[in-house]
């Protein structure tokens, strides 16, 4: 036998791949999708025991974990110097190595991540702890005014969608309390972001001081400056490393209007998106966060009549600045005191940032509650 011909037998031996066929059921459980561990004499699989604890036992199954494990590249390794790596398009794991190795391979349970938490334990039904999946199709009053994007959104007086952000101390710090806006999908890929707002101003900032704007200008505003350095700065790397930059923050203005409703905001605002364009890390509000934040019995109700009344749990921190600016008046941009008004851009008013969290964050424990915040893994 040649050298080569016995390098390939040698290598043919000792080379796992582990190939799954394609899921087309997204709902396919785990038998549905067989895949048999070849040469098991050469390989060690252990599965952890639960999410977090490095605790690992081997397992003798003869399919490997797809769903609820995540291939663990770190402890995964040969004896021999061999390298294990996991092939996510084609679902396997692939060994590079030219000699006989025993190879130990690690699969981690999959933590479950903050959005998807909220989504499949929070949530459970349209009104049930205050949060209303807007697909477009719900039963409850004023369920044809949902924006129909897939979101689930908080609403009402006071529901539980609190989290401590930028402090990990026992008792969260009032200054470092956010509150959950919703759970998007914006790019609609499945993959979802939990949406904050700062529970308190950081301050009283000018929009844009001292000058007018058009919707097509080069140069951002002042009041993006403001939250993506100013703000920013504020926070540490390793905080700043959990928020997502987008584009979601270019937002369409409008007219103003004393018929508007939250629907109608949103169809101009997201659906229409024509301001400035950058990707950021830290917005505002959009004027449909606010008017969506209120009791679905106001969803009919022109923003501009809101007030206190309306159980919208974004209200109360007096006027501050929204995201959009007005298409028919370039020098004005749209705030919230309770209704929907606008004032001049270089005006100061009250400032909440807002951002998307990565898909990837994770929530470590907490209610939501104001005194027992969400509390998600740095």
């Amino acid at each position: 036998m040649t050298k080569k011909v016995a390098l390939l037998t040698i290598l043919s031996i000792i080379v796992i791949t582990l190939i799954f066929n394609l899921i087309k059921n997204k709902q396919a459980d785990f038998n549905e999708t067989k895949v048999e561990v070849k040469n098991s004499n050469i390989l060690t699989m252990m599965l952890e025991t639960e999410a977090g604890t490095g605790i690992y036992e081997e397992t003798t199954a003869s399919e490997w974990p797809i769903d609820g494990y995540i291939f663990n590249e770190t402890l995964s390794k040969c004896e021999n110097g061999g390298t294990l790596s996991w092939n996510d398009e084609n679902k396997k794991v692939i060994m590079q190595s030219n000699t006989s190795n025993k190879c130990y391979v690690y699969f981690d349970v999959k933590k479950e991540t903050f959005a998807d938490y909220i989504i499949n334990n929070v949530y459970t039904t349209d009104g049930a702890n205050g949060l209303y999946y807007h697909d477009g199709v719900g039963t409850y009053t004023n369920a044809d005014q949902e924006a129909g994007d897939n979101s689930y959104r908080y609403s009402g007086a006071n529901p539980s969608n609190y989290v401590c952000f930028g402090s990990d101390v026992t008792t969260c710090p009032n200054d470092k309390l956010y509150r959950i806006i919703g759970i998007f999908d914006d790019d609609q890929d499945g993959t979802y972001n939990v949406k904050l707002i700062k529970n308190s101003s950081i301050g009283k900032y000018a929009w844009d001081s001292g000058r007018s704007n058009t919707w097509n200008e080069t140069e951002k505003p002042d009041m993006y400056t403001t939250l993506n350095t100013t703000y920013w700065n504020t926070l540490s790397n390793e905080w700043q490393s959990l928020i997502d930059e987008t584009r979601q923050w270019q937002v369409g203005g409008m007219v103003r209007s004393s018929t508007n409703t939250a629907k109608q905001y949103y169809n101009v605002e997201i659906k229409n998106q024509n301001g400035y364009e950058e990707t950021m890390a830290v917005g505002l509000m959009y004027i449909s966060d606010y008017g969506y934040s209120a009791s679905p019995d106001n969803w009919q109700t022109a923003l501009f009549k809101y007030n206190n009344t309306n159980n919208n749990w974004l209200y109360g921190s007096g006027y501050e600045w929204t995201n959009s600016r007005r298409s028919d008046d370039s020098d004005n941009v749209f705030l919230v005191n309770g209704i929907i008004n606008c004032d001049y851009a270089h005006d100061e008013w009250e400032t909440r940032p807002s951002f998307y969290l990565k898909s990837e964050v994770i929530l470590e424990g907490g209610t939501g509650a104001s005194a027992d915040p969400y509390r998600i893994s740095l």
